[in-house]
């Protein structure tokens, strides 16, 4: 019996602004940042989750996730994870906290760290992966972890555990596969951040090519002319008829015509898909663009800032894309994401889930492992950010192009007690960063 008696928050953020790590046309100069979040308990275990910002305002994520925390408080944890969807549907139930969403924003943000919070504390009880937890569950035990509260339109439980039970003949193959560490080949974005120089970029792509990449995606938006270049860079080093496959990211600084007009004039690259076309909440607009540029062979991907289930219901069901990229902790938390990897399975839509950003390789890569294990039997790709993994006590490692799976028990976002310390916003003198002579020139430029 393990009951949750409390939970800390804390305040973390990189400045990798420095560098212009993460920088792309939206997002200039963001310091990747945690709103992290432990929960205490009477047992030796405690459960950490935390949800991705880029710096400023990731403290009212922080005191969101307080007041929701509040709910779990005083709670057995086997009492809250024998009915998974059950308590899910209570998290996101408080009317009040509801009027700040309902289920996206800041109150939706701080539930996908408190989520993957409870998710990390019963895969250390349990002494388990995330990703084995699932991968260990009968269809029926995997539906029962969902809300499906306004997505039965798209796909109804019976549906689910119908096209789970089809995937499980090949299960213990699979998870065999994941054991050996072929569940989940890494594309990198590394490279591609629209901050770094020509000789930078071109030093990476080499790097990361030699290391068994296949995958490449570069950031784009800012010029047309200055796209062209770094494609034209990108596809010297790595190639056009070498198996090599090149992605696009515009962060959502286009409008519909833009989109479509911009990409005619970056198709001769030939990119698999263009990332964030428009605004996130735009269905009929991403629609619009699919199939536009579908006569040119571009793809359309979205997904690192659709806020729920819901939305990932009609730009699947509408066919509004083709890459759906989920992310750990937009949404909320591990239970919201089975729920889109299913819609996505059964339209054909593959998962190639958002990863660039601290901590979410970490998570995403038990993500990723679940749709090819459990879900969709197929291999896919999976974003790698080759950044600030030595942070965490379980990071996420890349060998040969592929994930390495996940053994450690839990869901691989602790992060150092030290590294918490010593980047923690504001911060205490004498041990953080963000207190030192050196933070001012993120500080003066900001205040």
């Amino acid at each position: 019996m393990v009951t949750i008696t409390g939970a800390t928050t804390r305040d973390i953020r990189f400045p990798t602004s420095l560098d212009k790590t993460g920088s792309d046309a939206m997002n200039a100069a963001g310091d990747y940042s945690a709103a992290y979040v432990i929960l205490h308990t009477d047992s030796e275990h405690s459960g950490h989750g935390m949800t991705f910002t880029i710096g400023r305002g990731n403290e009212i994520v922080c005191k969101a996730i307080e007041v929701l925390a509040l709910r779990v408080q005083g709670k057995k944890l086997e009492d809250l994870v024998s009915d998974w969807g059950k308590t899910w549907r209570y998290l996101v139930s408080d009317s009040h906290l509801r009027w700040i969403g309902p289920e996206k924003g800041v109150i939706h943000l701080a539930l996908g760290a408190l989520v993957n919070g409870i998710w990390d504390l019963w895969a250390k009880v349990l002494d388990k992966p995330v990703w084995r937890i699932i991968a260990d569950m009968s269809p029926e035990e995997f539906v029962s972890l969902i809300d499906f509260r306004y997505i039965t339109d798209a796909i109804t439980p019976e549906e689910a555990i119908e096209m789970l039970r089809k995937e499980e003949p090949g299960k213990a193959a699979r998870i065999k596969e994941a054991e050996q560490n072929r569940a989940v080949p890494a594309y990198t974005t590394s490279a591609g951040w629209l901050g770094y120089g020509e000789d930078k970029m071109k030093g990476l792509l080499q790097e990361t090519l030699s290391q068994g990449y296949r995958h490449f995606k570069l950031k784009v938006g800012t010029s047309l002319e200055a796209d062209r270049k770094r494609l034209s860079i990108a596809r010297d080093v790595i190639g056009y008829d070498k198996g090599n496959i090149l992605m696009v990211d515009a962060n959502q600084v286009w409008s519909v015509p833009e989109a479509i007009e911009y990409m005619k004039h970056l198709a001769e690259f030939k990119p698999w898909f263009i990332e964030e076309p428009t605004s996130p909440d735009d269905i009929f607009g991403h629609k619009e663009i699919r199939e536009a540029l579908k006569p040119y062979g571009i793809g359309v991907a979205t997904g690192e800032m659709c806020q729920n289930r819901v939305i990932f219901k009609q730009l699947i069901v509408q066919g509004a894309i083709d890459v759906c990229q989920i992310d750990a902790c937009r949404m909320g938390g591990v239970n919201e994401v089975l729920a889109v990897l299913l819609i996505a399975k059964k339209y054909g839509i593959p998962i190639v889930p958002h990863s660039g950003g601290v901590g979410l390789p970490e998570y995403t890569q038990h993500l990723s492992t679940i749709d090819y294990v459990v879900v969709s039997g197929k291999l896919s790709v999976l974003e790698y950010v080759d950044h600030l993994h030595e942070h965490f006590l379980h990071p996420s490692v890349i060998k040969d192009g592929y994930y390495t799976t996940p053994t450690d028990a839990g869901y691989s976002v602790e992060m150092k007690e030290k590294s918490m310390d010593e980047y923690e916003f504001p911060g205490k003198d004498g041990v953080s960063w963000w207190k030192t002579e050196e933070a001012r020139q993120i500080l003066d430029h900001h205040e």
